[in-house]
């Protein structure tokens, strides 16, 4: 069991040897003490890791959401608010997407904003990707679908509408096609 006066080290010797279930409940026991703020932050990304090890994005990125609210430095607050984006990404949670990257560019400067739009682009993509290649190809339209929708090169817009092109093709979505064919003339 976890108590108030352990150090990080021996909080993680002490979860080391447990299960992640069992970590998730220690862990989240652990943060209704009264702790110190970098010891709830220290919490939080553990939670976070664990979440996403078992396979509970959504969860993950809340904890990352939630070690934001403690950060103090604004790049460790872009930081934690990009590693939830990216979870809610693989989660399919768009709209929670978009309002994580709208509170990392509020962090952000100019020139760090346009790094954040691209880097979630990316995560986009990516994602998209990995459900083509694990042949989800439902999931990979809605990801591309999304993407048309963003600020994207015209280039990158030609490569995606082949993409769903082709995606629609193999899922029998005739009406789509037609309506993303007749759109590209």
């Amino acid at each position: 069991m976890l108590t108030r006066n352990m150090t990080k080290s021996e909080i993680e010797k002490e979860l080391s040897c447990k299960g992640d279930f069992v970590k998730i409940e220690y862990l989240t026991r652990f943060l209704k003490e009264p702790l110190s703020m970098d010891m709830k932050k220290f919490v939080f990304l553990k939670l976070a890791e664990t979440y996403e090890k078992t396979g509970m994005l959504t969860e993950a990125a809340k904890n990352y959401e939630n070690a934001e609210t403690i950060a103090i430095p604004f790049s460790e607050k872009i930081k934690y608010f990009m590693k939830a984006a990216e979870l809610y990404i693989k989660a399919g949670d768009f709209e929670r997407t978009d309002e994580a990257m709208k509170k990392a560019m509020q962090q952000a400067n100019s020139m760090e904003r346009d790094n954040i739009y691209y880097t979630i682009k990316d995560f986009y993509k990516k994602q998209a990707q990995a459900y083509e290649n694990i042949l989800k190809r439902a999931n990979a339209v809605k990801i591309y679908e999304k993407l048309l929708d963003m600020k994207i090169n015209e280039i990158e817009k030609k490569e995606i509408k082949e993409k769903l092109l082709d995606l629609y093709g193999k899922l029998g979505k005739i009406k789509e096609y037609f309506a993303l064919k007749g759109r590209e003339q």
